[in-house]
């Protein structure tokens, strides 16, 4: 298994990930994705076994300490100077489910933000797997104001140091 950074070229590899992980009404567009690999490639952390691409997490950064329904939509709010790293997505192909896959990414994703002096990391979740964030290190702040997919969602943060 390798971890490694996307890049442009990387949006139909993304689509395709999406695709099986969310329903449509949750994943990102490719379109979308692809201008998210054009804004922060460098915030999109993709697995490979071998040359099968199986897991990626990505999200952008940004001062705002709150994950918006605004920010899936709009890539270029990216800010690399940012406080926080938001997590848009965490996918993982449903035949490497349960192996770790999206650990290694979130854990990688967590040190990278430690790493570049970031105040913590925030994503949404829905609430069935708030306990596996918890082991992360991410605290439950309680249902978002996001309706993204028209889903309840449940913010979570993780915060390094004092709390912002």
């Amino acid at each position: 298994m390798r971890i490694r950074y996307g890049t442009e070229q990387d949006a139909a590899i993304a689509a395709a990930i999406e695709a099986e992980c969310f329903p449509p009404a949750e994943a990102a567009t490719p379109e979308q994705l692809r201008d998210r690999l054009h804004y922060y490639g460098n915030h999109f952390w993709f697995l490979f076994d071998g040359e099968v691409p199986v897991s990626f997490v990505d999200g952008f950064v940004t001062d705002e300490k709150d994950l918006t329904d605004g920010m899936y939509e709009r890539a270029d709010l990216h800010r690399e100077d940012g406080a926080w790293q938001m997590i848009f997505g965490v996918n993982t192909i449903p035949a490497y489910r349960r192996r770790g896959c999206a650990g290694l990414l979130l854990n990688r994703a967590i040190a990278d933000a430690k790493a570049q002096g970031r105040k913590g990391l925030v994503l949404t979740c829905k609430e069935a797997l708030i306990p596996y964030y918890h082991r992360f290190g991410f605290e439950n702040e309680g249902i978002s104001a996001s309706v993204h997919g028209n889903v309840t969602w449940y913010q979570m943060r993780l915060t390094f140091g004092e709390p912002a």
